[in-house]
């Protein structure tokens, strides 16, 4: 895509000495990322926090990866704190390090890169005016991932969907519902792109519902902002100064940090446009006390659009009630039916049903509960680790994530995969209940080795959006039951992105629940049933195809069983337990027989 001109009048950056009075260290350290991305590094992630092994900020740049120690502190950085950032290096294979400091450094720190650089390592030390050199060095520009950002052509009706409504002024609300892996943060930052260079807009406020999502989408929306346009986070760990609110062109804030705000009486009249993300949260109070008081979506009020992905809501409320009617629908049977996501080979085991236990079922209209308990035997690990290295050999490049049940299974997973030697697995998860934790810099580390292909399995437990937007992914392994159709797509869409190279992803699904095969059904008949998007051509390199199987090939007696024995299979998806979902087809050589 053709990008604006450069300026060439001298305009203010998102980093200058006067900002970097303001900033928290939460974001100096973030600032740093956004200007080793306008640099052209890649994979630059940040990893700062408590614990964190000594490094705040990670990034590669000419094959090597580099490790960015960051000190906001009002002294200058002593020589002690190189010894941790050293220490380091070897934690997260790094070979280049650096310490950025806002006031300085100590004359022993300085003395000591000397004699660093003549042991062959090639510290670096950045103080506020190098890095204001550096940013103001910066061209008026997007930043080099930016330029390499292609449009599909639903994502260009998306966008100008967005920018046509903004414009109408008639209806001040939008929704675009789009399955994960197909760009809807490229959509909503494309469409703000095009309305701030060209349409005056001010100010944007974006709201998520968790921390960990606002971080995302502040970087999300970076390769869409010039170097003269600052961002901010607002959240609970972080309150931005009045002077970066009020410099700030787009606010990332947290939901519940925002409400505590209205209700404190703080005025938020000056944005111009809302944007919400996963908005299928909306309905809880908190967005209708925000949304109520900045008026957005009505006269008057900020333009308010809702992104989405799985737009389904367990309670009543309507989303169209909030956003109108959505100016796109683009769901995932769709996007895998045109190529606009990868093409799936879905693998439904069924090694572990009792097909004896199927003559006990004696006309009792069974629930999802009383068929789990009847049907399935117990977890089957070992038969799972040889399926998946039977596996790994059909993909060029594989790479591959494990979602378990608990984190003693992700663990033991992770130890199975390693004992064949087939491959580099780690596990990957939060907090148990017994209080312990991967360190954070261990997390870190693992995400970004997964990123770059040093490890090439995560076994996961409750992690499967932050971090794991890997397009590179091309096996997914289901070994934890869950009843939310929500998570379900969430996590096998983190395997749908297109990448280069990239023919499929396989899918090994071992959930033992007569609920997931219901899911499968579902997805079988979608896809052979779905109506094309718009007029493009379909890419199918690979056949996409839901099937049932055994390890030691098809299971051909599985699909007619649920078929004849399932009543809806649209609604069994998202059965209760105790929901009766089995009918009962005449029994083989007699009448029918069903109640």
């Amino acid at each position: 895509m053709r990008l604006p001109e450069h300026e060439t009048v001298a305009v203010s950056r998102f980093l200058s000495s006067r900002k970097l009075d303001w900033l928290t260290w939460q974001a100096f350290e973030r600032a740093i990322e956004r200007l080793l991305i306008c640099e052209g590094f890649e994979n630059v992630r940040g990893v700062g926090q408590t614990n964190d092994g000594g490094a705040d900020v990670i990034g590669s740049r000419g094959g090597k990866r580099w490790l960015f120690q960051v000190k906001k502190w009002s002294k200058r950085v002593p020589s002690s704190v190189l010894n941790e950032t050293l220490d380091s290096l070897e934690r997260y294979r790094a070979s280049v390090p650096v310490v950025v400091s806002r006031s300085g450094f100590a004359q022993e720190l300085l003395e000591r890169q000397v004699s660093l650089h003549y042991e062959g390592i090639p510290l670096q030390l950045w103080d506020s005016a190098h890095i204001v050199r550096k940013t103001d060095a910066l061209p008026d520009d997007y930043p080099p991932s930016f330029q390499q950002l292609e449009l599909r052509e639903y994502q260009k009706e998306a966008i100008e969907a967005i920018t046509d409504a903004y414009h109408r002024r008639q209806s001040r609300r939008g929704l675009v519902v789009m399955a994960t892996g197909l760009g809807k943060t490229v959509v909503a930052g494309e469409a703000l792109r095009r309305l701030l260079a060209q349409d005056g807009l001010g100010r944007v406020l974006v709201l998520a519902h968790t921390n960990e999502l606002v971080l995302q989408l502040e970087r999300a929306l970076w390769r869409f902002l010039r170097p003269s346009q600052m961002s901010c986070v607002w959240n609970g760990p972080e309150k931005p100064s009045e002077g970066v609110l009020k410099d700030s062109t787009v606010v990332v804030a947290c939901l519940n940090t925002v409400c505590d705000a209205v209700e404190a009486g703080e005025d938020l009249s000056a944005f111009d446009f809302v944007l919400v993300d996963e908005c299928h949260h909306v309905g809880a109070s908190m967005y209708e006390t925000v949304l109520g008081h900045l008026r957005a979506g009505k006269s008057g009020g900020p333009f308010l659009l809702g992104l989405t992905a799985t737009p389904w809501r367990p309670d009543e409320k309507n989303l169209e009630d909030y956003f109108g009617q959505p100016l796109l629908t683009v769901d995932m049977v769709t996007g895998l039916r045109n190529g606009f996501l990868a093409n799936v080979d879905y693998r439904m085991y069924t090694d572990n049903i009792n097909w004896e236990a199927v003559g006990e079922l004696d006309g009792r209209r069974l629930s999802p509960r009383q068929v789990n308990r009847t049907l399935f035997i117990e977890e089957w690990d070992d038969a799972v680790v040889l399926e998946l290295q039977k596996t790994w050999k059909e993909q060029s490049s594989p790479r591959a994530i494990v979602f378990c049940g608990t984190i003693d299974h992700a663990e033991r997973m992770r130890d199975k995969v390693n004992a064949l030697g087939f491959c580099n697995a780690e596990a990957l998860f939060s907090v148990r209940r017994d209080g312990r934790a991967l360190k954070p810099y261990e997390r870190s580390r693992i995400l970004c080795d997964f990123a770059d292909g040093i490890i090439e399995v995560v076994c996961v437990v409750d992690i499967f959006n932050e971090g794991l937007d890997v397009p590179d992914v091309n096996i997914i392994v289901f070994q934890r039951v869950t009843h939310s159709r929500r998570i379900f797509v969430q996590q096998l869409g983190r395997g749908l992105r297109l990448a280069p190279g990239k023919d499929r992803v396989i899918v090994l699904d071992f959930v033992s629940d007569i609920r997931r095969f219901a899911a499968g059904l579902e997805l079988k008949d979608g896809l052979e049933s779905a109506d094309e998007f718009g007029r493009g051509p379909v890419r199918v390199r690979w056949p996409h195809q839901v099937a049932f199987r055994r390890a030691d090939g098809q299971d051909d007696r599985a699909e007619p069983f649920l078929r004849a024995w399932l009543d809806d299979v649209a609604a069994i998806e998202g059965a209760d337990e105790d929901a009766a979902v089995l009918k009962f087809p005449p029994p083989v050589g007699g009448g029918s027989h069903e109640c």
